[in-house]
């Protein structure tokens, strides 16, 4: 009997877990997974009664931006000592790598004994965790050639009329600023704010290195490390084809590759110049028309002025009279087909087509704006719907955007991101059926050929294409003012066999086939010959 009770006690010994091990499991485990919740349930009432929630969590976010924290691991909590207990820790980090140490937590009567210096793992009671670091030479950005477009401390260009496409280096924004903190980088750093420089931040930048601080004490040590140079899609040559074409416009040139989306030209505002980019929206709306058998190339319109939707005028251009065939319609750009189609398309149908060409969604290019229209419950009445399909309303893209939709069309309803890093595998996407893309692509030959778009015919090349004159005061009427209306264009070239794509923009420039299109003339002779 003494032998079974002994061995019994031994077993109901072992079998024991101290209350304070078993808070402190559970405060490491809902730590790991940012539960601040359930980690300030735990704490004791004295110490919630000195620090609120909201101080208590920002104590942490402010410790893991500090760290550079990438991830936290915690082994099992010992045995209560001293008043405390201890369990080993791992942390994992962007700049000073694998830190390990221990999380020491003391408790009192009532739960943990809470202290700011329990916001980080190895930080001792009357401690403050800090770091001080720095970060390497800015790495060089290369033209497609290897010629240097920005190089060492001063950005020297070994390239001519570089220095817009290049962009600036700045301290860092205020706005970014907790962003580049949780980076590492220390406080006014110098950061791309324009340019290639911000779209390749992320690439010149390097690793930051320094040293991670508890008090004056080192948790962990890493050196700053450069980053090789980046190589680009940009080709010199086009580049300054397009700045040549543009000629100090207030507005924006794309060049681009449909089969990989390599960006081969970049002038003006061409990555944040959010506009309304009128009819050249039309290719989403035949797109969407076509693939809900809304509309056939056989169909006949009304030849008129205007269409009236909501007991509003809706012009075509210059109050031009127009209709007749569907291609027709495409060609001569008629609002008056085109807004009621939107209608009989309805929002739903015109938002998601314009979502898989690329609006509301982040673009694939940092720093440059993301193209935007209503969700399909907020865009509105018929009017509105009208409206949207003709590009105005609430639609507001970049150049680089309506470049990227040029281009889908010329890569048969496939949509390569854009990408200004050579030699990366291409990312494609299915935007539309080769059948539809195949419709639209005969559409804006004929632009070029018959209609809005002659002025960007090239000898012995067909040119695909579609003129957008977009009304900056709304189209409610006919614009009598040519300074009131953005010009657009977008193209792709040889038409059978594209090898480019090219986007224009000109802001308060009028007519997209008056403005624009000679423009995009101007570039593909130089884009076509440099994309061999």
């Amino acid at each position: 009997i003494a032998f079974v009770a002994l061995l019994g006690g031994i077993v109901v010994g072992a079998a024991y877990v101290a209350p304070q091990r078993k808070v402190a499991d559970r405060f490491a485990r809902a730590w790991a997974r940012s539960d601040f919740k359930a980690m300030y349930g735990l704490l004791s009432k004295r110490s919630r009664a000195r620090v609120s929630r909201a101080a208590f969590d920002q104590a942490y976010r402010d410790a893991a931006a500090t760290a550079t924290l990438r991830s936290l691991r915690f082994g099992s909590a010992a045995d209560p000592s001293g008043g405390a207990v201890t369990i080993p820790s791992r942390i994992g980090t962007r700049v000073f790598g694998q830190v390990k140490t221990a999380l020491r937590l003391p408790f009192d009567g009532t739960g943990v004994d809470w202290d700011g210096s329990l916001a980080f793992p190895g930080v001792r009671k009357g401690e403050a965790l800090s770091r001080a670091t720095e970060l390497p030479p800015r790495a060089a950005i290369l033209a497609h050639n290897g010629k240097a477009l920005a190089r060492g401390p001063d950005r020297a260009s070994e390239v001519s009329n570089s220095s817009e496409l290049v962009g600036s280096v700045e301290s860092a924004p205020a706005a970014g600023s907790d962003v580049y903190r949780a980076r590492g980088y220390p406080e006014g750093a110098k950061v791309g704010t324009s340019g290639l420089e911000r779209a390749l931040q992320d690439q010149l930048a390097g690793t930051p290195g320094g040293t991670l601080l508890a008090g004056s004490r080192a948790l962990a040590h890493t050196t700053a490390k450069p980053a090789p140079y980046v190589r680009t899609t940009i080709d010199p040559k086009t580049q300054d084809a397009a700045l040549t074409a543009l000629g100090g416009r207030v507005g924006a040139i794309v060049v681009m590759r449909p089969q990989n989306g390599d960006v081969l030209a970049l002038a003006g505002i061409a990555l944040d110049g959010l506009q309304p980019p009128g009819s050249t929206f039309k290719i989403i709306t035949t797109t969407a028309a076509l693939e809900d058998r809304k509309v056939k190339l056989t169909d006949q319109f009304p030849v008129q002025t205007a269409a009236v939707l909501e007991g509003v005028s809706l012009s075509n251009a210059s109050s031009e009279s127009c209709g007749g065939s569907f291609v027709n319609s495409f060609a001569e750009s008629c609002n008056s087909v085109f807004a009621p189609l939107g209608v009989k398309v309805g929002a739903r149908r015109l938002v998601e087509t314009a979502e898989r060409y690329g609006f509301n969604r982040p673009a694939s290019i940092p720093g440059a704006a993301e193209s935007t229209l209503p969700p399909a419950d907020q865009v509105g009445d018929d009017l509105a719907v009208g409206s949207t399909a003709i590009g105005q309303g609430k639609v507001l893209a970049t150049t680089l955007e309506m470049t990227s939709i040029a281009a889908t069309i010329a890569l048969g309803g496939r949509r390569a991101m854009p990408t200004l890093l050579e030699g990366g595998l291409p990312s494609i996407t299915r935007v539309t059926s080769p059948q539809v893309a195949r419709t639209i692509r005969g559409l804006m030959i004929e632009v070029v050929r018959s209609g809005t778009g002659t002025n960007a015919k090239l000898p012995g090349v067909t040119v695909a294409g579609k003129t957008g004159t977009a009304e900056l005061g709304g189209p409610t009427g006919a614009n009598d003012d040519p300074n009131n209306s953005d010009a657009w264009f977008v193209a792709f070239a040889p038409a059978r066999r594209p090898r480019v794509a090219v986007g224009v923009l000109v802001v308060k420039g009028g007519a997209g086939g008056d403005a624009a299109a000679p423009l995009a003339a101007q570039v593909l002779p130089t884009a076509l010959a440099r994309a061999r």
